[in-house]
């Protein structure tokens, strides 16, 4: 028996390869479904089973395509839910057979009313893993707000009931030894407090998580998980559609957001549809120049989470910037997340641009040392676009906090005609700030290279008291 964790740290996600005597299943898988198929086929495997722990908000899933092409059954846990392909809704504690190995469907509703984990147990009949999905989380569980944005009559605080029920009366009773195996890590906003660690055995977690507490009443259980979230990226509700309702196959969404396009046609794609630029170059190289109106949404950052966060609108019209032979994964990870509608990429970037004697606009950055000085002499207006939870817990007294996830909520804040130093913690997210604000005719804006953590280093700034975050949302 084999149990292979396939983790993605651009959507901090976790997908698992469950294989035994030449059986396989696979949980929760992206939407590119290749290397699935690769691993089975290389072992010499039959994919007989795609099993889902929920309907996915964060991410489109793979299961639609992975059962084309495999022919795979795809489970869910009980659900009325009416769905775009065929699938079987399994019964609370029903099992599947694969090879000489038991999967066992446990049915944890509380992060979603469909909301599963899959029990392994292997040919001797020992529980051994559980693949908790968003029930569990090392260090955390999975939010309850999210589902009502799906389901109306659906509160959190009515799933975050049945969750706190679901880990007393299923999951806490389960043997300490036994492997969690989580859907998502650090960095996801599926959960407030995850661990960097993407394993553990569920006794230590017994120990160790808030939300196994054991004398943790119903009350306080609900009024923990429910302090300290924060609204949801706006594109969640629409991922949650597509995964239901089905998409269309990957490969052609790939494919076409890989067309590469000329000068010319590019700017007759974006007049014409009104698409958005996505510069995904590093944040000092979009700074040196850029195509006007683009938005800087780095790819080695925290790419599809950004996107989605920004633009929300999956449907929305998308053009590339992107570093030679970086093209296909920007459109893969755009896909990810369910924005298909991207148009193609400008062949020969910025470089086949400047050849077209078009126009490049600059962003002004600022050494932190420099402005510490200029500081000294005069009054600057500072934005700070880190979270709400980082800004509490350490910041630059006197700075203002206009996080990014929410900018379009603060626009009233800015006015046009003062200019503004923008910092987050190292540059990344000041710059996705700065990108869109300044296609949206906000001008005045100063990258402060760097951020935080280049200005904290300097020692002349005056930092806030350092409190410990109790939410990383």
């Amino acid at each position: 028996m084999n149990v292979e964790q396939i983790y993605t740290g651009c959507l901090a996600q976790g997908a698992y390869y469950i294989e035994s005597n030449g059986e396989a299943a696979i949980i929760d898988p992206l939407r590119e479904v290749e290397p699935y198929i690769e691993m089975a086929k290389e072992r010499g495997a039959q994919i007989k089973y795609v099993f889902e722990t929920h309907f996915h908000a964060d991410f489109v899933s793979g299961h639609i395509d992975l059962a084309k092409k495999t022919g795979a059954t795809i489970v869910y846990g009980p659900t009325t839910m009416e769905t775009g392909f065929d699938f079987l809704s399994a019964k609370d504690n029903q099992e599947f057979k694969l090879g000489s190995a038991t999967i066992k469907l446990m049915h944890t509703p509380g992060h979603t009313m469909e909301s599963s984990c899959y029990l392994l147990i292997d040919e001797n009949g020992k529980e051994t893993s559980l693949f908790s999905g968003d029930t569990l989380f090392i260090g955390d569980v999975g939010r309850p707000d999210l589902a009502q944005k799906v389901i109306a009559e659906l509160t959190q605080e009515k799933l975050a009931g049945h969750l706190y029920d679901s880990l007393r009366n299923k999951i806490m009773p389960l043997n300490d030894d036994i492997i969690v195996y989580p859907g998502h890590g650090a960095g996801s906003a599926c959960g407030k407090m995850m661990s960097d660690e993407t394993t553990d055995t569920l006794g230590h977690q017994k120990k160790t998580n808030y939300a196994l507490d054991p004398d943790l009443s119903r009350e306080d259980f609900i009024d923990s998980i429910l302090t300290g979230l924060t609204p949801p990226p706006g594109y969640f509700p629409q991922n949650v559609l597509m995964n239901i309702q089905g998409y269309e196959s990957v490969d052609q969404v790939i494919s076409k957001g890989t067309t590469p396009l000329s000068v010319a046609a590019f700017e007759a794609a974006q007049e014409e549809t009104n698409a958005i630029i996505i510069d995904t170059r590093d944040a000092q190289d979009f700074a040196r120049g850029y195509i006007p109106n683009s938005y800087n949404i780095g790819l080695d950052g925290s790419f599809a989470n950004w996107v989605g966060t920004t633009i929300v609108d999956v449907k929305q019209p998308l053009l590339i910037i992107a570093n030679k032979g970086k093209e296909e994964e920007v459109a893969t990870r755009l896909a990810r997340i369910g924005f298909d509608n991207t148009l193609g990429y400008l062949k020969g970037g910025i470089k086949a641009w400047l050849q077209a004697s078009k126009q490049l606009f600059t962003v002004k950055s600022i050494r932190a040392e420099r402005l510490a000085s200029i500081m000294e002499e005069k009054h600057v207006n500072l934005l700070d676009v880190r979270r709400n939870s980082e800004y509490n817990s350490e910041h630059v007294l006197h700075a203002i906090n206009l996080p990014l996830d929410y900018f379009k909520d603060s626009l009233s804040e800015i006015d046009k005609n003062k200019i503004y130093y923008v910092h987050c913690r190292s540059g990344y997210r000041s710059m996705v700030f700065i990108s869109i604000l300044r296609a949206m005719g906000y001008e005045n804006m100063i990258d402060i290279k760097g951020g935080f953590k280049a200005m904290k280093e300097t020692g002349k700034f005056d930092i806030s008291d350092y409190a410990e975050p109790t939410t990383m949302l």
